[in-house]
């Protein structure tokens, strides 16, 4: 015999999916297509500006990571800040906002720099090599358009002796996107990320209000962008750090199989004051890709040598570490790195070295 609760069961069903949809309806916003991207075209401020092309938005449809492909309704190409700040007020004053999102050199993942349905800002578009970046070489400073690569900006600051003080690793990125991230490299442990050697930010709130910011002036805001993801605002112009560019620098890797004395000859050296300048640490696997190993670092006749040992243990481990020098120092940086490497537990004769420019 059925109970009562099992005989009203399918009516408690449908009274709950009807509650749920009413409730979804209630909290779905009514929305208009007035301020839509595909209906601001015609606006005088971004005539020319703003795009629906379909070449233009698939290009900016996916990113780095290849695992989202995510299409906006159209790409602005901004020649000013004043266009990006428009925009974003455009949106934010209309009964129907949508999503904007701003692209650097397309090397974010998970869609990070992708907007659904809205707006991808090309920040590249503003670049203009004969501006964009004023250096202080008396505050050892520059301030650089966010929308620079950092190999743009090393090659304007060494023209005078100066360098960024932290690096990424790959330079091919720009301001901007490092800095909404971290910019971290094997100079961090050292120098610290990006994100601590910034001075002063020009930003573009979600009001596309431009405010200047830093750890005295809009403090919140400063230390909310840096790191922020792009989710806070847009940063259009970065006061960075600079030090005096070395001239040369001593490369070297070591090569390990046991993973505790390579943890922790890292941990003693990244602990030591005004030692290296760069150091990290990578892992070489048997069915890894051949460049893994094959690298131009090693000598071809040691190739065979290091797979060898990679298929004895299967991975092994590699220290890389640099140590930057001048005139006033090429005597003794020798002698530094030879009671280095004396100093580590890596496999003998697994040790490479190369004296270098400090671009090479």
């Amino acid at each position: 015999e059925k109970s009562m609760a099992s005989s009203n069961f399918p009516t408690q069903i449908h009274t709950v999916i009807t509650i749920l949809i009413i409730i979804t309806t209630l909290l779905t916003p009514t929305t208009t297509n007035t301020s839509q991207p595909w209906n601001i075209l015609s606006h005088d401020n971004f005539a020319g500006k703003l795009t629906t092309v379909s070449s233009s938005v698939e290009s900016v449809a996916t990113d780095f990571g290849h695992v989202t492909k995510i299409f906006p309704s159209a790409v602005l190409n901004p020649s000013s800040v004043d266009d990006i700040s428009d925009l974003i007020k455009l949106s934010f004053d209309s009964q129907s906002s949508f999503t904007l999102a701003a692209r650097g050199h397309g090397h974010s993942l998970r869609g990070q720099a992708t907007a659904k349905d809205g707006v991808v800002v090309n920040m590249r578009s503003m670049v203009n090599l004969d501006r964009g970046i004023k250096v202080s070489r008396t505050g050892l400073f520059a301030d650089v358009d966010a929308s620079w690569l950092w190999i743009e900006v090393l090659n304007k600051t060494l023209e005078l002796g100066l360098t960024p003080v932290s690096w990424t690793d790959y330079l091919y990125l720009t301001v901007g996107g490092t800095l909404s991230n971290g910019g971290i490299s094997g100079q961090t442990f050292r120098y610290g990320p990006q994100i601590t050697n910034v001075l002063e930010m020009d930003v573009i709130t979600g009001k596309g209000e431009i405010a200047t910011c830093s750890k005295d002036k809009n403090s919140d805001l400063f230390f909310a962008v840096l790191g922020g993801l792009g989710q806070i605002g847009i940063i259009t112009r970065a006061r960075i750090r600079l030090q005096l560019a070395p001239k040369r620098a001593k490369w070297l890797r070591f090569l390990y199989t046991d993973f505790s004395e390579f943890t922790r000859d890292q941990e003693r050296l990244i602990s030591q004051t005004d030692g290296l300048d760069f150091l990290e640490g990578s892992v070489m696997v048997d069915h890894g890709p051949p460049d893994n190993w094959r690298s131009t670092y090693y000598p071809p006749s040691d190739h065979l040598r290091i797979v060898s040992m990679v298929k004895r243990h299967r991975l092994i481990y590699c220290l890389e570490v640099v140590k930057y020098y001048d005139e006033t120092s090429q005597h003794t940086v020798n002698e530094e790195m030879d009671e280095l490497s004396e100093s580590l537990n890596y496999v003998r004769g697994f040790m490479y070295e190369k004296d270098v420019t400090y671009m090479a």
